[in-house]
């Protein structure tokens, strides 16, 4: 499901089908699909925010698949939250990723929570589920907040895969991962937020690679 305007228009940008448009009673919309005009209050019923926006709409999911160029990855593993996921999506587009994996285990990234935190990334970066051991492939640089080197050491170049873990457990010792790395921060709290982690490790990738 796909609520508000601005998503929907990013959803059919990117060459997404719309299969059901609805909207709130007064409500038109510019785009060039069948729209249906819903009676009062019945949006407040079906959408999932408390507050919802006039334009809801179905959009038929597509399966991804991994580019087989590609050399930046993003990755979630067992990622539970859908705000969480929605960010490291919109966050891997905006750093050049060329994908994000959700390993087994991972939140729906067609959960609708996720759709609205990825602010329409997710219509336009590849979401793939993988799990670690197929990303062989790649130099897998998982984060930690109490081991590694630190995160700006590594050179982020040819086939590297950013591998963050679920929000309360981090990443398992044993996980298939080639290097840790960690962030470093003041004061007593244990560590980042997962997407607020990726998401400073991501523009560190595209920093040292945009110098090459």
């Amino acid at each position: 499901m796909v609520e508000g305007l601005g998503l929907l228009r990013q959803a059919v940008a990117a060459g997404w089908q719309v299969e059901g448009c609805y909207t709130a009673p007064g409500t038109t919309i510019d785009l060039d699909i069948e729209q249906h005009h819903l009676a009062p209050n019945v949006l407040e019923r079906v959408a999932s925010t408390e507050t919802p926006q006039p334009v809801v709409a179905v959009v038929a999911m597509r399966a991804a698949t991994l580019p087989v160029d590609a050399s930046f990855l993003l990755v979630a593993d067992r990622l539970a939250d859908p705000g969480n996921a929605g960010t490291i999506i919109r966050s891997a587009e905006a750093a050049g990723a060329d994908a994000v994996v959700l390993t087994p285990g991972s939140v729906d990234p067609f959960n609708p929570k996720v759709v609205r935190a990825s602010a329409g990334s997710l219509f336009r970066i590849p979401v793939i589920e993988l799990a670690l051991d197929a990303l062989s492939a790649f130099r897998r640089l998982g984060t930690s907040s109490h081991r590694g080197d630190l995160y700006t050491d590594p050179v982020y170049h040819g086939r590297v895969a950013v591998v963050v873990g679920n929000e309360a457990h981090g990443l398992d010792d044993d996980a298939a991962i080639d290097q840790w790395i960690t962030i470093p921060h003041a004061g007593p709290a244990e560590s980042l937020n997962v997407a607020m982690a990726a998401t400073v490790v991501a523009f560190e990738v595209a920093r040292q690679r945009s110098t090459v």
